[in-house]
């Protein structure tokens, strides 16, 4: 008999229909084995997603990004999905039931990846988790002594020369948007490896000799990768878009959701109206306390009472001095709402507010930077950004007028309580037979889950009209991202289409809009993940309650919903009978 503690923990009656211990069948010997050979192939061929996840087996290595290598890869997912393929998932009981689905799913995206995307061909960013990230990891967490962790570091950054000669030899004419973007990320590895370390060194400084040797190899390779782009930038041609036949293939991959892009393109357009209906209808009675004496057109003018609430909103911010205290106040506050409202049983992992480092900063205000699933300290990073030094006074106040006092509520509900932190420190609870699940998060559920976590708080009554708004319009920007999305990587959407999606029916400022631009041209599926996730996990809990009636219970419902790890909803709906 085996036993799944992450099903049966929370002992939550009804709603909770997987049984709590079953039979191993010959068919769950065979899974098991193969995803165990699976994962570990996985985890040694990718160190750096290894490091990340928490396990330190391979924190001395970087990725080999050469032909021989690569083909390599291929056959052994080719091999592994023809294993898998011999499997009847029919015969198969408990968790594995849907981790056999999500483990498919990953080997074919990996697979597409490889030999259909192709990104290791002309995306000179989906490399820059090797140059900057995998020597960042030594620093963001404490899982090993410094003199490990710097040994490890000095290994790395002695890879790093390889590393750049086998990109040069890879990428054929990139996206100039993507080039561009390489240039700038790559200047910040460099200063990264020249100072990023020094914390450590400061507690060993022993490793110093070890250090230094590799830190002046690998500047110098960055420092001549960094002039390869640039002599590339001119003739940088590339297309950035997928075309509508990758894209489709790889938005399932990515969602893993039954939901096709024609129908979530279609909710998406659909909802835009709804929510700027409901921001209106939010908007009207602020918009009359703010301007007593505005007349009834001026109060009918629905876009311009949207936009004036929205500005009026934007006066209350934070700066640099006090963004960090403030985020920490808003995390007491929205603690103290969700333990008051009894809307979900809160994690004694810790959850710690520090500061986004300076080559990190000036894309979002706050993120969360939850452990990795195998990392054995548990401890959440909610990390706050002042804005970049460079930055004009001008740019820095645009910033924070977007992300005042109200949206900080909002964010800071999306990213810590109840959204990510809270999720994902359940979600690391659940145990299964294999890993699967704990390597193989869905964006999709753990997206959806924080868009889902704001528009609850909201309507419960957290921050009054006023974060309700807020959250209004990080709804809109959760559907745009979909739409976006779909038109600019699977269709022909140009700059000026999109700024004017954002900005005049998104409200959204220009120099948000305008990063969004870049951003959507530089990825692809992954912001569709915020929608889909949000009205596939709104459709669930509409499933519940008309199944439950008056027997629903809301904390019981998110304390089920967030006890099987992170799979795509699809699968948590099927758990749960809806």
């Amino acid at each position: 008999m085996r036993t799944y503690p992450g099903l049966s923990r929370l002992a939550l009656g009804a709603l909770l229909l997987a049984p709590l211990a079953v039979s191993a069948t010959p068919a769950d010997t065979a899974f098991e084995h193969l995803a165990h050979v699976c994962i570990e192939d996985y985890l040694r061929t990718n160190p750096e997603a290894a490091t990340a996840l928490g396990d330190h087996r391979f924190d001395g290595r970087l990725s080999d990004f050469g032909p021989d290598a690569r083909a390599a890869t291929v056959a052994t997912l080719q091999k592994e999905l023809g294993e898998l393929a011999q499997i009847d998932f029919a015969d198969l009981t408990g968790a594995n039931r849907i981790d056999a689905q999500i483990l498919r799913v990953q080997l074919q995206a990996q697979l597409f990846d490889l030999t259909e995307e192709r990104s290791w061909a002309w995306n000179p960013l989906s490399y820059m988790p090797s140059l900057a990230d995998s020597i960042y990891a030594f620093v963001a967490r404490d899982f090993a002594p410094p003199e490990t962790r710097l040994h490890n570091a000095a290994r790395r950054l002695d890879e790093i020369p390889r590393v750049v000669a086998q990109i040069e030899a890879n990428l054929r004419n990139p996206p100039r948007i993507h080039t561009e973007t390489a240039i700038q990320q790559t200047a910040g590895a460099i200063e990264l490896v020249r100072t990023g370390l020094d914390p450590l060194l400061a507690q060993a400084p022993a490793l110093k000799a070890e250090l230094a040797p590799a830190q002046a190899k690998a500047i110098a390779a960055l420092t001549g990768y960094k002039a390869w782009l640039e002599q590339v930038l001119p003739h940088a041609t590339g297309s950035f878009r997928l075309g509508p036949e990758l894209f489709r293939k790889k938005l399932r991959l990515t969602l893993d959701s039954n939901l096709s892009p024609g129908e979530i393109l279609g909710r998406a357009e659909r909802e835009l109206v709804t929510t700027t209906d409901q921001m209106y209808a939010t908007a009207r009675p602020l918009y009359q306390a703010y301007f007593p004496h505005a007349t009834a057109a001026e109060v009918a003018d629905r876009p311009a009472v949207i936009r004036a609430v929205l500005d009026h909103l934007a006066q209350k911010h934070a700066d640099d001095a006090t963004v960090v205290s403030r985020v920490k106040d808003v995390v007491a506050e929205a603690t103290a709402f969700v333990r008051s409202h009894d809307l979900i049983t809160l994690p004694d992992t810790p959850l710690q507010v520090i500061v986004l480092p300076e080559f990190q900063r000036g894309v979002a205000i706050a993120y969360c930077d939850p452990p990795g699933a195998l990392e054995p300290n548990e401890k959440t990073f909610f990390k706050v950004s002042p804005t970049p030094a460079d930055w004009n006074p001008a740019r820095k106040l645009s910033f924070f007028r977007e992300y005042n006092d109200y949206m900080l509520r909002d964010l800071t509900v999306h990213e810590a309580m109840p959204g990510h932190y809270v999720q994902l420190a359940h979600s690391n609870q659940f145990h299964a037979p294999t890993l699967v699940r704990a390597i193989w998060w869905s964006g999709s559920f753990v997206e959806g889950w924080a868009v889902y976590a704001e528009q609850m708080m909201a309507q419960a009554g957290y921050g009054g009209p006023e974060v309700r708004m807020e959250q209004l319009k990080m709804r809109l920007r959760a559907i745009i991202n979909a739409i976006l999305d779909q038109k600019i990587q699977g269709g022909d959407m140009t700059e000026q289409q999109a700024l004017d999606l954002m900005m005049k029916q998104g409200f959204q400022e220009e120099g948000e809009a305008l990063g969004k631009w870049r951003r959507a041209c530089q990825s692809s599926t992954q912001l569709s993940t915020y929608f889909v996730g949000a009205i596939e996990h709104d459709d669930m809990r509409a499933a519940a309650e008309k199944k439950e009636g008056a027997a629903f219970n809301l904390k019981r419902y998110n304390d089920t919903v967030t006890s099987f790890g992170s799979p795509p909803v699809k699968y948590v709906r099927q758990e749960l009978g809806l």
